[in-house]
């Protein structure tokens, strides 16, 4: 009787459940992502945010390059902003505006092979004050955490 109640996790496993490409990659390094927008010093924000969320996850650990499986390199690769909501009675002026990043990353094995790349985006929306840059440089921690949980889930759990 007893083989028969266990007999339904015979696939199961303990640990983190990663893609099969990336059964060997159990350390990542992570170098400061390049910037190919006109916003400056997004680099060094959404990079941190990104290594945040991988000790937070703790599917990979982070690590030095010479320590590492596998090195992820990214380049974000645009910053939008759309009108979301505008002001009654006059359509020109907006009040709410959707903010959103794209990064392209590629992860690469210390052999220098390619094990995975693609592309994810975060986004968030903010309300207009006196400033839209201002304003829109508020909103940005909030669309690279979006972003960074994005990268994370498609790495470690492969969608």
């Amino acid at each position: 009787m007893l083989p028969f109640l266990f007999g339904g996790c015979a696939g199961y496993k303990l640990g983190p459940a990663t893609p099969n490409y990336l059964r060997n990659v159990h350390a990542i390094a992570i170098p400061t992502f390049t910037n190919n927008t006109l916003e400056p010093r997004l680099e060094v924000l959404i990079t941190n945010t990104a290594i945040k969320q991988f000790q937070q996850d703790g599917t990979f650990r982070i690590v030095n390059a010479d320590a590492a499986d596998a090195t992820l390199k990214a380049e974000i690769i645009g910053v939008g902003r759309t009108p979301a909501r505008s002001v009654r009675g006059n359509v020109l002026s907006t009040t709410e505006f959707n903010l959103s990043l794209t990064v392209k990353y590629t992860l690469t094995g210390h052999d220098g092979k390619q094990l995975t790349a693609g592309a994810v985006s975060g986004s968030t929306s903010f309300f207009v004050g006196s400033d839209v840059n201002t304003d829109q440089r508020q909103a940005m921690p909030l669309a690279a955490e979006e972003l960074a949980r994005h990268l994370v889930s498609q790495l470690s759990e492969g969608w």
